[in-house]
C-alpha cells in the first residue's frame, strides 16, 4: 500500500515592509522642487490675480537671496543672480504643487540698495516693492534674506516697516541669515538674538548652502505657511507674460552672483 503523502504546512505570506514614512522636512523638499517659472512682470499690475498663497522673498543686493530658492528648490538656475546689477528690476513668480495642481506660489522681488543703481530708478523700484508688500492680496508671507556678517541695513528696517501693519494682522514674516556657514559658533548666536530683537515677533533661521545648515528648517517652515487648513488649490496654470528664457536674458535682480 503505498502512503499517502502529507500535506505541506503552509507558510503565511510574509507582511509587506511598511513604507517609511517621510519626514516633514523630505515632504516640504519635495514640495519646493516642483517650482516652476510662471510669469514675470516690471510693475505690479502686469502681475495675474492668484488665490493660492504667496511667499514673497527679498533682500539687500547680495545678501543671497538667488542663492537661497535656488538651494530650497534644488534647482540651479531657478533664481537668477545679475552679472550686471541694475540691468533688470522684474518681480518673477514661480508655481509650486505636484500633479499638475498648484497650491503656492514663490514671488521673486528684486534685490535693493545697490550704490551703482541711478538714484531714480531706486525710488521707483521702492514704490513698486511698497506697493506690492502692502496692497498684494494673497500674500501670505514674506522671507528677508539678511547677511549678518553686516546685519540689517536702513532699508530693511524700512521694509520692516512697510510690512509691520500686515504682520500684525497675520502675515508670516521670516528673517533667513544667509552665509551662516562664515560665522563662529558665538557669533551666529549672537546674529540669531539680535536679528530676533530686530523682527519683532517674526522668525529668524540660519542658514548656509554650502553647509546645508537651516535648509530643510525654512523649507518646513514655509510649507508650514502655505499649507493651512482650509486652504485653496488651484489648477496649475501655464507660463504667463514671458517665457523662462526671457527671464535668462533679463536676470531677476540688482544682484550681482551671491553665495548663500
Amino acid at each position: 500500500m503505498t502512503a499517502t503523502p502529507k500535506p505541506k504546512p503552509q507558510v503565511p505570506p510574509k507582511p509587506a515592509a511598511a513604507t517609511p514614512e517621510k519626514s516633514p522636512g523630505a515632504i516640504a523638499m519635495g514640495w519646493l522642487h516642483t517650482a516652476k517659472f510662471l510669469t514675470t512682470a516690471p510693475q505690479l499690475h502686469f502681475l495675474p490675480a492668484l488665490d493660492v498663497p504667496e511667499i514673497a522673498f527679498v533682500g539687500r543686493s547680495n545678501a543671497g537671496k538667488s542663492t537661497c530658492i535656488n538651494t530650497l528648490t534644488q534647482q540651479k538656475q531657478l533664481a537668477f543672480a545679475s552679472k550686471r546689477p541694475g540691468r533688470t528690476q522684474h518681480i518673477n513668480l514661480f508655481s509650486l504643487g505636484k500633479q499638475g495642481v498648484m497650491d503656492a506660489v514663490l514671488t521673486d522681488l528684486p534685490g535693493y540698495g545697490y550704490a551703482a543703481v541711478p538714484k531714480q530708478d531706486k525710488i521707483r523700484w521702492q514704490q513698486v516693492m511698497a506697493n506690492y508688500l502692502v496692497s498684494r492680496e494673497n500674500l501670505k508671507a514674506i522671507v528677508l534674506m539678511c547677511d549678518p556678517r553686516h546685519g540689517m541695513t536702513e532699508l530693511d528696517e524700512v521694509l520692516l516697516d512697510v510690512i509691520r501693519p500686515r504682520v500684525q494682522e497675520g502675515l508670516k514674516f521670516l528673517v533667513v541669515l544667509t552665509k551662516a556657514d562664515k560665522l563662529t559658533r558665538a557669533e551666529a548666536t549672537k546674529a540669531l538674538s539680535i536679528a530676533k530683537l530686530q523682527a519683532g515677533g517674526g522668525e529668524v533661521r540660519l542658514f548656509s548652502a554650502p553647509k546645508r545648515i537651516g535648509v530643510e528648517d525654512v523649507a518646513t517652515l514655509l510649507w508650514d505657511w502655505a499649507h493651512p487648513k482650509g486652504g485653496v488649490i488651484a489648477p496649475m496654470a501655464a507660463p504667463l507674460a514671458a517665457s523662462q528664457a526671457d527671464v535668462a536674458d533679463e536676470p531677476e535682480s540688482l544682484d550681482e552672483p551671491d553665495a548663500a
